[in-house]
């Protein structure tokens, strides 16, 4: 709510206080709670635009400390009265810890390549943005002919979980990357899963490769606004994959026969023929 009352990002409340902005994140998400010390330093910014603000205000219920911010209060944070499953309970608590550590690797704007269900042999593009959200985790954001997919990507060990959902036809999508080992991911080779919009809605596995096309800033109106206008300016990859490699990838033979060949028995992301990649500087690539 302070967040909010005053306008500020995460990384520009992080800046203020001086504190790193995962712990901000952190703060967001109820994993931790703010010092008594930095509560205290939360104040005294808070009394720059709302005058008279102390260190008791953040003692007052929720309704009353909105209204002390001139904001409205927000709504509760399981309306229903649902209890998260224990399972998800678990693996949020597995992803959050991870996400605090790698998040910025994969935070950015991203082309996705990868064969279509309905489309046939031919290169389909989807362009998306990934970044923090307000409660710390990292959400995505794809569209690609018209199509929106919104939903979480965790990294988890040296993977990448992403699950959206689509606002068309309204059933899960799946993708699972290799992830990078460097800070900055710019390559991300994958596995998606989903259900094609014909009328049988057949599901398929899908090889899918992303590459970066920009980095996110502290603005987030205009990180969306740029989100929604990349379909129409189709900007190429930072670092960018021949077309040639990248269709080997998408289009390749898997199975016995293959792999007699000296290909892949099953469709995999591991190994020296994956793609992802990321970068330390501008010197270092792995």
């Amino acid at each position: 709510m302070l967040l909010k009352a005053m306008s500020l990002s995460r990384v520009a409340l992080a800046r203020q206080m001086g504190v790193d902005k995962s712990l901000v994140g952190r703060w967001l998400a109820g994993n931790v709670h703010p010092t008594e010390h930095n509560l205290a330093r939360l104040a005294q910014l808070a009394a720059t635009a709302i005058p008279g603000f102390t260190l008791a205000d953040w003692y007052h219920d929720t309704h009353v400390l909105a209204d002390r911010l001139g904001i409205a209060a927000p709504p509760p944070a399981n309306p229903a009265g649902l209890a998260m499953p224990a399972l998800l309970r678990e693996f949020l608590e597995i992803a959050r810890p991870e996400t605090d550590y790698r998040a910025s690797a994969y935070e950015g704007f991203w082309r996705s390549s990868r064969a279509s269900a309905l489309v046939g042999e031919r290169l389909f593009h989807e362009y998306g943005i990934i970044r923090r959200s307000d409660d710390g985790l990292l959400e995505v954001r794809m569209i690609g002919s018209g199509l929106l997919y919104r939903g979480w990507v965790f990294p988890i060990g040296t993977n990448v979980f992403v699950y959206m959902l689509g606002d068309t036809g309204r059933t899960p999508v799946s993708v699972l990357f290799k992830g990078v080992s460097l800070p900055k991911a710019m390559v991300l080779d994958g596995m998606l899963m989903l259900a094609a919009l014909d009328s049988d809605r057949t599901p398929a596995v899908l090889p899918v490769v992303i590459e970066r096309v920009g980095d996110t800033t502290d603005d987030r109106a205009a990180d969306l606004a740029r989100f929604h206008r990349m379909t129409k300016e189709c900007p190429e990859p930072l670092h960018p994959v021949p077309v040639e490699q990248i269709e080997s990838r998408i289009f390749r033979d898997t199975g016995p026969e293959a792999a007699a060949r000296g290909g892949e028995a099953v469709l995999s992301v591991g190994g020296m023929r994956n793609l992802s990649r990321g970068i330390a500087g501008d010197d270092l690539t792995g």
